[in-house]
């Protein structure tokens, strides 16, 4: 499985280099009050992939922590309720306790 992985992350990395070397052309990047950016084309790419990728993660955060939290909290009922059974299969494998002798007080 390691090998096959590593022969994929090879192809796509050999795949991308052709790709930016075939796109080296300038690109002009308008923003407001009349800023413009003169860039090669594969890098505007990779900054605007850069970004977004950070941008999905900075979403999904929230998700994650709440799952977390989640889990966390369902760990710890899973190990009250082993506690519990736990509990009742000692119980179940002491020997019962001898009844107790009572010897009424006007016999002494």
């Amino acid at each position: 499985m390691k090998i096959i992985s590593r022969l994929i992350a090879v192809i796509l990395f050999i795949l991308f280099f052709f790709f930016a070397l075939k796109n080296t052309q300038e690109v002009t990047l308008h923003f407001f009050l009349g800023y413009e950016r003169t860039d090669p084309l594969v890098l505007v790419l990779l900054a605007f992939f850069v970004v977004g990728a950070v941008l999905g993660v900075l979403a999904m955060t929230p998700i994650v922590f709440r799952h977390r939290r989640e889990s966390a909290r369902h760990q710890k009922a899973l190990a009250l309720l082993r506690r519990e059974r736990e509990a009742e299969l000692q119980a179940q494998i002491q020997p019962p306790l001898p009844d107790s002798v009572v010897t009424p007080q006007h016999l002494l």
